[in-house]
């Protein structure tokens, strides 16, 4: 599945053709499960992002491979990963999750493909401005890129982070919940042997009395 990706423009200066996938899966106990994306052109940018969100340790297997078949890169037990590569050959790139290693535990696993193919182009320009301001605009319209990219990842991060605390936080009140419910038992269990003890033995001093 491939959405059309909002580019941070550059307005005039950059001309970008961009598809991106973004999408959140639910990925079962031992399942492996893959997704594509495809290169139309050599020496194209593809950015792979992902984050477990919930389930287990928040870890997974990953693997991506290249139209030859040959492994770009591979993690085992991996949190989330953040890479940019260059695609060096057209055609289909996969990517894979992998959570054979849990055998009961289901993931849910945020994670974003995108295939960037950028292009620089000048600013036209104006009667009577110099090229060093032409140059200076562009350097700063690549600086507020790149801080816009910078706090796109913040933000998935964050979002991780925090996915992640309020899943610890269930853990926690589920621990608690269980905890005080065999508490409980005890007490009750603990009170009722005593009431046993306590009447077998009137009833054995009465016998011994009659």
């Amino acid at each position: 599945m491939q959405f059309p990706l909002l580019s941070c423009g550059l307005w005039a200066l950059l001309a970008v053709q961009a598809t991106a996938t973004a999408l959140t899966y639910k990925l079962g106990a031992n399942e492996e499960a893959c997704f594509y994306t495809a290169s139309k052109t050599k020496d194209e940018k593809i950015a792979f992002y992902f984050a477990v969100q919930s389930g287990g340790s928040f870890d997974v297997d990953y693997k991506v491979t290249g139209p030859n078949g040959k492994y770009i890169m591979s993690g085992e037990k991996e949190r989330q990963g953040d890479f940019v590569f260059t695609a060096r050959e057209v055609g289909e790139y996969k990517f894979c999750f992998n959570n054979e290693m849990s055998a009961y535990t289901e993931k849910f696993v945020d994670f974003e493909i995108a295939v960037e193919n950028e292009a620089r182009v000048t600013l036209p320009a104006k009667q009577g401005a110099s090229p060093e301001h032409t140059e200076s605009l562009e350097e700063s319209l690549f600086k507020i890129s790149g801080q816009l990219s910078t706090i796109t990842r913040n933000q998935k991060y964050f979002r991780t982070r925090e996915n992640r605390n309020f899943s610890t936080v269930r853990s926690t009140e589920k621990r608690i919940i269980n905890f005080s419910l065999i508490q409980m038992a005890l007490v009750v269990c603990m009170g009722a042997l005593q009431v046993f003890i306590v009447k077998f033995f009137f009833q054995g001093a009465r016998k011994g009395y009659v």
